[in-house]
């Protein structure tokens, strides 16, 4: 017990000292002056990056959790090849993610001539439409994966019993699969809102400008050294921390109510209501 005591000390004291180290390099008066100094964007790229990561955050739940949804209940064909579909972008650097979207929605691609007769300044490379999809790109598979594993612990018996109860499949996913799955959900899309935040390697391919904070970081550095560039990556952090730290904080609260001892039936019974008429079971 003492050897794990002593593990998990190290590991969380290794995992959080560069953050202590940001704290300590940064002060009030340097993120002023890095801010409004000359050549500095500003705070355009937060801006940039908290919309860009919206949108594709909103996109992720739209079109994530009916195929996460899917996937859990083994209601798609190829179901195998689905998920290796969304393991393949994992495994790929981000870098190479961003040469690859260069043959989506580059001028070159058919996609991408459709969208440059459309609106090249719009909806070309190096635009905030290709930041939006490099963001997605890298961030999607995670959300979709962990609403896989969200949907699959919820049992399929609970479901089954509240059409029994009546409700309609719509009623049963709201009532039932959607506040088990809950926390799961929370974490899958507070990783995927970092994972977006901080896209870069397919970012610097295809939308390097107009930057979002990673590329501000980047310039930064690059133009003014770690004082240009520590007061982006605070901006950064700020951002992306608190969705992360209310899921975890929410999935650890929706844990112990569910965790509770009760009646087998009667939660179900709670969330789906009872049949006019019914009595207890």
């Amino acid at each position: 017990m003492a050897v794990a005591l002593l593990a998990a000390a190290v590991c969380w004291v290794v995992l959080l000292a560069p953050l202590f180290e940001l704290l300590a390099h940064i002060s009030p008066r340097g993120i002023g002056q890095a801010l409004t100094e000359a050549g500095s964007p500003g705070l355009g790229p937060l801006w940039r990056s908290l919309l860009a990561s919206g949108i594709a955050l909103g996109l992720m739940i739209g079109l994530g959790t009916p195929l996460g949804y899917l996937l859990a209940r083994r209601r798609l064909p190829f179901s195998g090849a689905v998920k290796a579909g969304l393991v393949v972008p994992l495994a790929m650097p981000p870098l190479v993610i961003g040469l690859l979207l260069i043959f989506l929605i580059g001028p070159s691609s058919p996609v991408g001539g459709l969208l440059d007769r459309i609106n090249p300044g719009v909806f070309g490379i190096n635009t905030f439409f290709a930041l939006v999809v490099a963001e997605f790109y890298e961030s999607a598979p995670y959300f979709v994966l962990a609403a896989h594993a969200a949907f699959s612990s919820v049992d399929e018996r609970l479901e089954q019993e509240a059409v029994l109860l009546g409700d309609r499949p719509l009623q049963v996913f709201r009532k039932v699969t959607l506040p088990l799955s809950a926390p799961g959900l929370a974490a899958g899309l507070a990783i995927a809102w970092a994972r977006a935040m901080g896209a870069f390697g397919a970012v610097i391919i295809v939308a390097y400008n107009p930057p979002g904070l990673p590329m501000a970081i980047d310039t930064g550095l690059q133009s003014f050294g770690l004082s240009g560039a520590l007061p982006y990556g605070l901006l950064l952090v700020i951002a992306v921390l608190p969705l992360p730290l209310l899921a975890l904080l929410w999935s650890a609260r929706a844990d112990g109510r569910i965790g509770r001892r009760e009646p087998p039936l009667e939660p179900l019974v709670a969330m789906v209501g009872r049949p006019e008429g019914g009595r207890r079971p």
